[in-house]
């Protein structure tokens, strides 16, 4: 049996501040995490982090503007996509029950 080394991820403060606010913006942990290819465990002690003032960044992973870019881009489509998700249950919902009322429909 062989052990796998677990590999430490470092980031930058702004990274992680970004992640944070993410977080802070009404994005879930979860879904910020995953998008952003970072441990949900990590984010989390960040946004803890940050919350008592004491967030700091490591620097030895450096995170492009590009990079920072991508990931805010990636959370805005999960958020938008879950957004359209949710107005198009909605609108069937509602479309259903305007058809209960129409003479002839069975449910």
């Amino acid at each position: 049996m062989s052990q796998q080394k677990q590999v430490r991820g470092k980031y930058t403060l702004e990274f992680k501040m970004e992640a944070v606010r993410l977080v802070k913006g009404g994005q879930s942990a979860a879904v910020t995490a995953q998008i952003l290819g970072i441990p949900k465990a990590s984010l989390s002690n960040w946004v803890r982090l940050s919350e008592d003032g004491k967030l700091s960044g490591a620097g030895d992973k450096p995170v492009t503007p590009e990079q920072m870019e991508l990931a805010r881009l990636r959370a805005e489509l999960a958020r938008m996509t879950m957004e359209r998700d949710i107005a198009k249950k909605a609108a069937a919902y509602f479309a259903q029950d305007l058809l209960q009322g129409t003479p002839g429909f069975k449910k």
